[in-house]
């Protein structure tokens, strides 16, 4: 019988008035499932108390000390985000404008009473100075973010960085002497093991639940990126809305995911939840607190996990790896001799199951970073040296100010007061211009790009998901499409060829 199930991610929101319980207004994911109607054995057994193995010889499983270890070190997130008082006007009454982006409906000014969306989550001490992982999902957009201790002291905190490939952010709160969840290895966790979900679910504090993991590296594609990274763990650990953000932890109290997704068909627990593993964790993090913002090492390849429908195809002699279905252009993979048709199964010694695996292994290094991987090719295996590259193709260190050489711009999001004083939405500032296919165009420092190739630009991670897009799309023409405006309100729309 084939149902539908909901991927959720497990944060919660609900507006400022008298309600009886807290909606959901995140994101719903549809995935498809199987499931057999089998008839139960009425046959007659003997009966038994249900216990953990080895009970009968006093050996239970105990997770009191894990609980302990971990409780006081996971936090309640609260953030507030102004409800968009919307309008149409501006620059919709532009009939020029509305052709490009469509009937727009504008941000007026917000009045002082505007009400607040409030949201809640959940989030995890990994520094004794106030430094706290949590979801992306949890606190984007957020105007406010509060931070509640297990011992009920409240903070207010700040956002240091997120990275919504990986759904990570990092905040930060003004403390001292905090405790600490310490870090475990994911890599360690075998299907089976006890681990306990710690978190927020329903506003209901310190709330500690136990299962075990029921699968490693899944893909459930709830991530909205180009450049997402999904290899979750799986548990049976009831979580609910709330937990997102929240610790997997295993016996030992170590730290080895941050809950962030389940599976239902109602918004509550069913029976499964993923958890982002703690060795991509650790690097994004690490990542944010030096850099600001992620070093995505990128192999420069289009891949798939392999199926029994695949491995016939293309006549492959294993179902374990990624398959390379393209090798892009100048790419660390092409330059290290990676083709088409090859099947990548180990990088550094590591072996990959899956393209889930795959990515999950590339996501642990910097651009610039040296490794060995292992190839398929003709069915006879092939070890291969790369030297990794950034999303723009060399192994500089990027910065939150990102630049691109194609370009040859800097880029911002626009700030509060120029979306409130041009009625925008969303929309991002070139800060400066050197050589590039941007002066070329005849762009000029202070353009606000709102849109490329027709899709809506929020962020200079965008700018550059778009790029690449257009850069590598396989066809012969490869035009940017540019529309936004100019600080005096001029509308402009520029048509830039990437072919060269």
């Amino acid at each position: 019988m084939n149902l539908s199930k909901r991927m959720r991610m497990l944060g919660f929101f609900g507006l400022v008035v008298a309600v009886s319980v807290a909606t959901n207004l995140t994101t719903n994911y549809i995935a498809n499932r199987q499931e057999d109607d089998n008839g139960f054995n009425n046959a007659k057994v003997p009966a038994s108390y249900a216990r953990f193995a080895n009970a009968s010889k006093g050996i239970e499983t105990d997770f009191t000390i894990a609980a302990e270890l971990s409780i006081h070190a996971v936090v309640h997130v609260k953030v507030k985000t102004p409800m968009a008082q919307m309008s149409y006007g501006g620059f919709g009454n532009d009939p020029l404008f509305e052709y490009f982006f469509g009937p727009q409906q504008r941000r007026q000014q917000q009045p002082k009473d505007v009400p607040m969306q409030e949201g809640a989550g959940s989030g995890v001490i990994i520094s004794n100075d106030g430094y706290i992982v949590t979801n992306n999902h949890v606190i984007d957009k957020s105007s406010e973010i509060e931070v509640t201790l297990n011992d009920k002291r409240t903070f207010k905190a700040k956002l240091v960085g997120a990275d919504p490939n990986t759904d990570i952010a990092l905040i930060k709160i003004d403390a001292k002497d905090l405790p600490v969840i310490v870090f475990g290895n994911s890599d360690e966790l075998k299907v089976g093991e006890w681990v306990l979900a710690v978190g927020n679910p329903f506003n209901l504090t310190s709330t500690v639940t136990a299962g075990i993991v029921s699968a490693k590296a899944r893909d459930i594609d709830i991530l909205n990126t180009q450049m997402k990274i999904e290899s979750f763990i799986q548990t049976d650990a009831a979580v609910n809305p709330g937990n997102s953000g929240g610790a997997l932890v295993n016996t030992h109290g170590e730290l080895v995911g941050i809950n962030t997704a389940i599976a239902s068909q109602t918004g509550s627990y069913a029976g499964y939840s993923f958890a982002v593993p703690v060795s991509i964790v650790q690097k994004v993090v690490t990542d944010i607190k030096q850099f600001g913002v992620v070093q995505r090492a990128v192999l420069g390849v289009e891949i798939s996990s392999i199926n029994d429908k695949l491995a016939k195809e293309k006549n492959l002699k294993t179902l374990d790896g990624a398959y390379v279905g393209r090798v892009l252009d100048q790419s660390a993979a092409k330059i290290a001799g990676v083709k088409e048709g090859d099947v990548i199964n180990n990088v550094n010694g590591v072996v990959v199951k899956s393209a889930a695996e795959l990515q999950e292994q590339i996501a642990r290094y910097r651009p610039s970073d040296k490794i060995t991987i292992e190839v398929l090719r003709n069915n006879t295996v092939q070890k291969l040296n790369v030297v990794l590259k950034n999303r723009q193709g060399n192994t500089s260190v990027v910065t939150s100010q990102a630049s691109t050489e194609v370009l040859g711009a800097v880029f911002e999001p626009v700030d509060e007061k120029t979306r409130d004083k041009y009625q925008l939405e969303y929309g991002v500032e070139i800060k400066s211009i050197s050589k590039g296919k941007l002066a070329e165009a005849g762009i000029k420092p202070g353009f606000i790009i709102l849109k490329l190739n027709n899709q809506p630009v929020k962020s200079v991670d965008e700018i550059q998901s778009v790029l690449d897009a257009a850069i590598n799309n396989g066809e012969k023409e490869k035009v940017l499409y540019v529309a936004g405006i100019y600080a005096n309100g001029k509308v402009a729309y520029f048509a830039i060829d990437l072919a060269d």
